[in-house]
Protein backbone atom coordinates (compact mmCIF):
# COMPACT_ATOMS: atom_id res chain seq x y z
CA UNK A 1 0.00 0.00 0.00
CA UNK A 2 1.24 3.45 -0.79
CA UNK A 3 0.78 6.69 1.13
CA UNK A 4 -1.92 9.01 -0.16
CA UNK A 5 -1.47 12.74 -0.76
CA UNK A 6 -2.17 13.50 2.91
CA UNK A 7 0.33 10.89 4.12
CA UNK A 8 -2.14 8.25 5.28
CA UNK A 9 -2.01 4.75 3.89
CA UNK A 10 -4.23 3.99 0.89
CA UNK A 11 -6.81 1.44 1.97
CA UNK A 12 -6.85 -0.59 -1.23
CA UNK A 13 -4.58 -1.22 -4.17
CA UNK A 14 -5.52 -2.20 -7.71
CA UNK A 15 -3.64 -5.36 -8.73
CA UNK A 16 -2.06 -5.52 -12.16
CA UNK A 17 -3.38 -8.12 -14.57
CA UNK A 18 -0.06 -9.97 -14.23
CA UNK A 19 -0.47 -10.21 -10.44
CA UNK A 20 -4.10 -11.31 -10.90
CA UNK A 21 -2.99 -14.19 -13.15
CA UNK A 22 -0.27 -15.16 -10.64
CA UNK A 23 -2.92 -15.41 -7.92
CA UNK A 24 -5.25 -17.34 -10.21
CA UNK A 25 -2.42 -19.82 -10.85
CA UNK A 26 -1.70 -20.23 -7.10
CA UNK A 27 -5.32 -20.79 -6.10
CA UNK A 28 -7.52 -23.78 -6.90
CA UNK A 29 -10.97 -22.90 -5.56
CA UNK A 30 -13.21 -20.15 -6.88
CA UNK A 31 -16.80 -19.15 -7.37
CA UNK A 32 -18.52 -19.14 -10.74
CA UNK A 33 -21.39 -16.72 -11.29
CA UNK A 34 -23.86 -17.63 -14.03
CA UNK A 35 -27.40 -16.77 -15.06
CA UNK A 36 -29.68 -19.70 -14.20
CA UNK A 37 -33.46 -19.84 -14.54
CA UNK A 38 -33.76 -16.05 -14.72
CA UNK A 39 -31.65 -15.45 -11.62
CA UNK A 40 -27.97 -14.97 -10.83
CA UNK A 41 -26.39 -18.06 -9.27
CA UNK A 42 -22.96 -18.69 -7.76
CA UNK A 43 -21.29 -22.10 -7.54
CA UNK A 44 -18.00 -23.13 -5.94
CA UNK A 45 -15.65 -24.88 -8.33
CA UNK A 46 -12.12 -26.22 -8.36
CA UNK A 47 -10.22 -25.08 -11.42
CA UNK A 48 -6.90 -24.67 -13.20
CA UNK A 49 -5.42 -21.91 -15.32
CA UNK A 50 -4.67 -23.18 -18.83
CA UNK A 51 -2.74 -20.59 -20.79
CA UNK A 52 -4.80 -17.41 -20.59
CA UNK A 53 -8.08 -19.08 -19.66
CA UNK A 54 -9.61 -20.95 -16.76
CA UNK A 55 -10.85 -24.52 -17.04
CA UNK A 56 -13.03 -26.62 -14.79
CA UNK A 57 -15.06 -29.81 -14.95
CA UNK A 58 -18.80 -30.32 -14.61
CA UNK A 59 -21.33 -33.02 -15.40
CA UNK A 60 -24.20 -33.29 -17.82
CA UNK A 61 -27.44 -32.22 -16.18
CA UNK A 62 -25.82 -29.99 -13.54
CA UNK A 63 -26.99 -26.42 -12.99
CA UNK A 64 -23.75 -25.14 -14.49
CA UNK A 65 -24.11 -27.46 -17.47
CA UNK A 66 -27.65 -26.27 -18.05
CA UNK A 67 -26.87 -22.53 -17.69
CA UNK A 68 -27.79 -20.81 -20.97
CA UNK A 69 -24.61 -21.32 -22.98
CA UNK A 70 -22.64 -19.95 -20.00
CA UNK A 71 -22.70 -16.50 -21.52
CA UNK A 72 -21.44 -13.61 -19.43
CA UNK A 73 -19.90 -15.50 -16.54
CA UNK A 74 -18.08 -14.02 -13.58
CA UNK A 75 -15.40 -15.95 -11.71
CA UNK A 76 -13.94 -14.81 -8.40
CA UNK A 77 -11.19 -15.92 -6.04
CA UNK A 78 -9.96 -14.32 -2.87
CA UNK A 79 -7.43 -14.81 -0.14
CA UNK A 80 -5.87 -13.45 3.00
CA UNK A 81 -2.26 -13.07 4.09
CA UNK A 82 -2.43 -13.13 7.90
CA UNK A 83 1.25 -12.26 8.32
CA UNK A 84 0.63 -8.85 6.75
CA UNK A 85 -3.12 -8.52 7.40
CA UNK A 86 -3.78 -8.13 3.68
CA UNK A 87 -6.82 -9.52 1.89
CA UNK A 88 -7.22 -9.65 -1.88
CA UNK A 89 -9.68 -10.64 -4.57
CA UNK A 90 -9.51 -11.30 -8.29
CA UNK A 91 -12.50 -11.07 -10.60
CA UNK A 92 -12.63 -12.53 -14.11
CA UNK A 93 -15.46 -11.51 -16.42
CA UNK A 94 -15.87 -13.38 -19.66
CA UNK A 95 -17.61 -16.13 -21.54
CA UNK A 96 -17.85 -19.79 -20.65
CA UNK A 97 -17.84 -22.38 -23.37
CA UNK A 98 -17.84 -26.13 -23.38
CA UNK A 99 -14.67 -27.78 -24.59
CA UNK A 100 -16.05 -29.89 -27.41
CA UNK A 101 -13.45 -30.49 -30.11
CA UNK A 102 -11.44 -33.73 -29.92
CA UNK A 103 -8.02 -31.97 -29.73
CA UNK A 104 -9.25 -29.64 -26.98
CA UNK A 105 -10.73 -32.51 -24.98
CA UNK A 106 -7.52 -34.53 -25.36
CA UNK A 107 -5.54 -31.53 -24.08
CA UNK A 108 -7.94 -30.92 -21.18
CA UNK A 109 -7.74 -34.58 -20.17
CA UNK A 110 -3.97 -34.17 -19.70
CA UNK A 111 -4.49 -31.42 -17.11
CA UNK A 112 -4.18 -32.37 -13.45
CA UNK A 113 -7.71 -31.36 -12.49
CA UNK A 114 -9.83 -33.97 -10.79
CA UNK A 115 -13.38 -33.94 -9.41
CA UNK A 116 -13.72 -33.67 -5.63
CA UNK A 117 -16.74 -35.92 -5.50
CA UNK A 118 -17.22 -39.38 -6.94
CA UNK A 119 -19.48 -38.48 -9.85
CA UNK A 120 -18.85 -38.24 -13.57
CA UNK A 121 -17.55 -34.75 -14.29
CA UNK A 122 -16.36 -35.42 -17.81
CA UNK A 123 -17.62 -32.16 -19.35
CA UNK A 124 -14.90 -29.50 -19.53
CA UNK A 125 -15.70 -25.79 -19.48
CA UNK A 126 -13.29 -23.02 -20.45
CA UNK A 127 -13.74 -19.44 -19.24
CA UNK A 128 -12.46 -17.06 -21.90
CA UNK A 129 -11.69 -13.80 -20.08
CA UNK A 130 -12.75 -10.40 -21.34
CA UNK A 131 -11.61 -8.56 -18.20
CA UNK A 132 -9.33 -9.59 -15.32
CA UNK A 133 -9.18 -7.25 -12.33
CA UNK A 134 -8.15 -7.45 -8.73
CA UNK A 135 -7.48 -5.50 -5.61
CA UNK A 136 -5.68 -5.86 -2.32
CA UNK A 137 -6.52 -4.11 0.92
CA UNK A 138 -5.31 -4.06 4.48
CA UNK A 139 -7.68 -5.50 7.05
CA UNK A 140 -8.04 -3.35 10.16
CA UNK A 141 -6.51 -4.75 13.34
CA UNK A 142 -9.80 -5.38 15.17
CA UNK A 143 -11.44 -7.26 12.30
CA UNK A 144 -12.68 -10.75 13.02
CA UNK A 145 -11.81 -13.07 10.17
CA UNK A 146 -13.26 -16.40 9.11
CA UNK A 147 -11.49 -19.29 10.82
CA UNK A 148 -13.28 -21.80 8.56
CA UNK A 149 -10.80 -21.01 5.78
CA UNK A 150 -7.72 -21.09 7.96
CA UNK A 151 -7.55 -17.40 8.81
CA UNK A 152 -6.67 -16.37 12.34
CA UNK A 153 -9.72 -15.53 14.48
CA UNK A 154 -8.50 -11.95 14.62
CA UNK A 155 -6.14 -10.03 12.40
CA UNK A 156 -2.80 -10.07 14.13
CA UNK A 157 -4.15 -12.75 16.52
Amino acid sequence: MEPSENGTEILSEILSETVCWERLRRTSIGRLGVHHEGQPAIYPINYLVDGSSIVFRTRAGSKIYDAPRLERVAFEIDGFDPSHGDAWSVLVKGFGRFVDSAPEIEHADTLALYPWVDVDRSAWVRIVPVEVTGRRFHVVGDAITDGSVGWAARVGG
